[in-house]
């Protein structure tokens, strides 16, 4: 099967009072999404902060407790994902996280799931401003594909996506679908990332799939904003549509937004598509210094 459905969360925080609520507004999402045929799901950016309401309402009012909290509950939480994915069969990217190293550093993670259990997971490879400070939240490491079976997607995080050598580095290992959760509280902040995502999925002739957080929780000093919209991107060339936006969905609600990916009509456009840019990337002037003329 070349053709499956992916499911993109606008997705919103609430402060939830214990694991029962956790596992039950998950179980709804997976659940609708499975329902409508989805086979691959997507979770955005720091969704998973909403863990901290959990561990009690000052905890989550206090930024530094509440990226511990999550980071110390994240085992717990996944365990809820594997059993949905299992039970719906469907392959999950967790929303990303905070979790600390062994050496004490906090870095932004997301995990993908199957319906086996947990497949691997994709650090946050270039920090925000706000991330670096007040959060301390650090870089990550190492890039990885990974192969479904009916896909091969990598994974990069909000502002990753806004760089291009990370999804360059993806697709010539394979991917074809790039997924982007992200998490941003402005509007200009959500169009920059929506600006990266097309891009990408032009430079790399790729599906690019961005989720992203929606509404308010005042609550949580992390993630009290989050203006969002989710959408998947395409190349525009022959076959899709001549925007490059396969789907989007209605800024700031709670919703899923629903694609069909075919891969021969990927797999057609890099081969001989109207332009070649996965092909042709390397023919740019990679190092050779722009001349400055003064009139």
């Amino acid at each position: 099967m070349t053709v499956f459905r992916v499911a993109a969360a606008q997705y919103p925080l609430d402060q939830l009072d214990d694991w029962s609520d956790y596992e039950g507004k998950l179980d709804y999402w997976v659940g609708g999404a499975a329902e409508d045929g989805a086979r691959l799901l997507v979770f955005p950016e720091y969704g998973a902060m909403e863990i901290a309401a959990i561990a009690g309402a000052e905890v989550a009012a206090d930024l530094a407790a509440s990226i511990d909290a999550v980071g110390e509950r994240l085992q717990q939480a996944d365990a809820i994902l594997e059993r949905l994915a299992a039970r719906y069969g469907v392959h999950i990217l967790a929303a990303s996280a905070p979790a600390r190293r062994a050496d004490g550093q906090a870095v932004n993670v997301a995990r993908l799931i199957g319906p086996g259990g947990t497949i691997g997971r994709q650090e946050k490879r270039m920090m925000t401003r706000f991330e670096r400070d007040p959060w301390r939240i650090s870089a990550g490491a190492g890039l990885t594909v990974f192969d479904l079976g009916f896909a091969k997607v990598g994974v990069a995080i909000c502002y990753d996506v806004e760089f291009p050598l990370i999804a360059r580095a993806l697709a010539e290992a394979g991917a074809q679908v790039i997924l982007a959760p992200s998490c941003t509280e402005t509007l200009a902040g959500s169009h920059r990332v929506h600006t990266g995502a097309k891009a990408r999925a032009l430079e790399n002739q790729a599906y690019v799939v961005v989720s992203q957080t929606v509404g308010e929780a005042p609550w949580s000093p992390a993630t009290d904003r989050n203006c969002g919209l989710a959408a998947v991107y395409c190349p525009s060339d022959k076959g899709f549509p001549d925007n490059g936006v396969v789907a989007v969905g209605t800024r700031d609600e709670a919703m899923w937004v629903i694609a069909d990916l075919d891969l021969d009509k990927l797999a057609a456009v890099r081969a001989d598509g109207t332009v070649l840019n996965l092909r042709h990337w390397s023919e740019q002037p990679v190092g050779e210094a722009a001349r400055v003329l003064r009139g």
